[in-house]
């Protein structure tokens, strides 16, 4: 009991940050756009409107652990891209450099917890551990 509970906390707290983030930047796609633009990437409409959907799907995935082992590995791949992406090498000041390593090592960070329940699965608490979705496993 204690090991699903731990694993639904470890959901819920890892998908606070993809759910909110996913919506948000759909519902303000433009300005989506315009960071994305700004970072230099091709095509940042695409990937705006990749992203968004990518952060709010894969987010309630993980939610409600659904192909919890799936979303948590592509998850664990997006943080890393995404840090190297966003912060790595990012800033003129000190200050700035500073705060972007920081913010590439949390990504790197979170990249490790979603690889930690990609190997324990979502428990028994959730749709997979009801035996639903691919490596569905009640613990």
């Amino acid at each position: 009991m204690f090991r699903n509970a731990l694993l639904l906390v470890s959901r819920l707290l890892l998908a606070a940050l993809f759910v909110p983030s996913g919506f948000q930047a759909l519902t303000n796609i433009a300005g989506t756009i315009n960071y994305f633009a700004g970072l230099g990437l091709p095509l940042p409409t695409l990937a705006a409107w990749g992203t968004g959907l990518f952060e709010l799907i894969a987010g309630l995935l993980i939610l409600v652990g659904f192909q919890t082992r799936i979303a948590a590995l592509l998850l664990a791949a997006f943080c890393v891209v995404a840090g190297f992406i966003g912060h790595y090498g990012q800033g003129d000041d000190a200050t700035l450099a500073f705060l972007h390593q920081q913010m590439l090592m949390k990504d790197i960070a979170i990249a490790g917890g979603f690889l930690a329940l990609a190997m324990a699965g979502a428990g028994a608490w959730s749709a997979d551990g009801r035996g639903f979705g691919i490596g569905a496993e009640v613990t």
